[in-house]
């Protein structure tokens, strides 16, 4: 129900800058990734629903468009329809020297940004941002913050305040993470996200870049550090703490973990949040760890793993008769759940668990995915009703 609903609530969709000098170098698409992520970046912080880079690029595969090739504006509308966008945000950009394809700091740029909206099918203000190379996060910045006043004028902060919570971030920082992105393989991406952390320590984005890659190889205890260094006012803030917390699960620090996933929880009430945050106050036999499953199991009755993960907490109390109800409620949706059967089958001979026995010891089940998109525009279609 909440996707649909949302479909009423805008979202934005960016693409990168084209370079339309004729003779410009595709090495300079770095560039236009970049102010795209910047504003992507700053939209999704000051909360508006953003829809994420990856929806971006597959769009662009099936309609077999390369970043940073000049668009018409028949592709860019083309490209708004299959995203299903309320806006779609898109422009060009000029760099001098661009036909030899070298540039210096000191190299000028034009930034051109336009907006459409599809639902009217009319086009905005267009905004220009010029200047030195070396001065690009700021001019990205100036135009983050004209869309957002644009597209968002009743929320919009001053530009004083809106610059103040937004550091000026080093080029050749912004270039490594940006080729980050871009590059296809998993050590390039390592090599630049890092790379630009180094270069810019007050840069959040690699950060959580470095963290999430390094969460997905299950480098459990890096992917904790670079994830800690994620700040508040990055829009990823909460997914970060998400995922440390999982880090902390699995590294057997269950203190930690449930104080991370508590803090999300207080922030963004999601099925997995609780579902994780049950599980690492089961494995402290803390009661609260059922009341929790019970309310991922309240928000999404279909998902085995929270019939599981209840049922497994109250076999562990000795509460067999209830703890079966919900291990019949796992294989009715997941018929071959060898575990559930197990569990069943010990739950009818009310065979309760042994200290140390590896078999039903820290069975808990968690959720890696961090799906925070629905509940968003959720909230925001609930705004415009109100």
């Amino acid at each position: 129900m909440a996707v649909s609903l949302a479909r009423a609530a805008d979202t934005v969709a960016v693409l990168p800058l084209f370079n339309v000098d004729e003779r410009s170098s595709p090495n300079l698409d770095w560039i236009g990734e970049s102010v795209s992520e910047t504003i992507d970046e700053a939209l999704s912080s000051s909360g508006l629903l953003v829809l994420p880079r990856e929806d971006r690029e597959e769009v662009y595969k099936r309609l077999s468009l390369r970043t940073g090739v000049v668009l018409t504006k028949a592709s860019v509308l083309k490209i708004g329809e299959t995203l299903d966008a309320g806006q779609i945000v898109f422009g060009e950009l000029h760099v001098d020297g661009a036909d030899a394809g070298a540039t210096s700091l000191k190299s000028n740029l034009r930034l051109v940004v336009r907006v459409i909206d599809l639902k009217k099918f009319q086009q905005g203000a267009e905004f220009v941002q010029t200047g030195s190379l070396d001065n690009l996060s700021q001019m990205e910045t100036k135009l983050a913050w004209m869309l957002l006043r644009q597209l968002a004028p009743e929320s919009a902060p001053s530009e004083e305040t809106f610059f103040h919570d937004r550091a000026p971030v080093r080029v050749d920082a912004m270039e490594s993470y940006v080729r980050g992105l871009m590059a296809s393989g998993e050590d390039q991406k390592l090599k630049l996200f890092t790379q630009a952390a180094h270069l810019d320590e007050h840069f959040s984005q690699p950060n959580f870049q470095l963290g999430r890659t390094l969460f997905a190889k299950k480098d459990y205890k890096n992917a904790g550090l670079w994830l800690a260094k994620v700040t508040k006012g990055d829009s990823h803030f909460l997914e970060a703490a998400f995922l440390r917390g999982i880090c902390r699960y699995r590294e057997g620090d269950f203190d930690g973990a449930s104080d991370q996933f508590k803090m999300v929880a207080n922030e963004i009430p999601l099925n997995e949040v609780y579902n994780d945050l049950g599980a690492a106050l089961s494995r402290k036999n803390e009661p609260a760890g059922a009341e929790n499953f019970e309310k991922a199991l309240d928000g999404d009755e279909s998902d085995p793993d929270y019939w599981f993960n209840l049922g497994y907490t109250l076999w562990k109390q000795g509460r067999f008769e209830l703890a079966a109800a919900n291990f019949r409620a796992v294989l009715d949706r997941s018929p071959s759940d060898t575990e559930a059967t197990i569990m069943l089958g010990r739950c009818i001979k009310m065979d309760g668990p042994r200290a140390g026995d590896p078999r039903s010891d820290g069975r808990e089940r968690i959720k890696t995915a961090f799906e925070d998109s629905a509940y968003r525009q959720l909230q925001a279609e609930l705004k415009i009703k109100h």
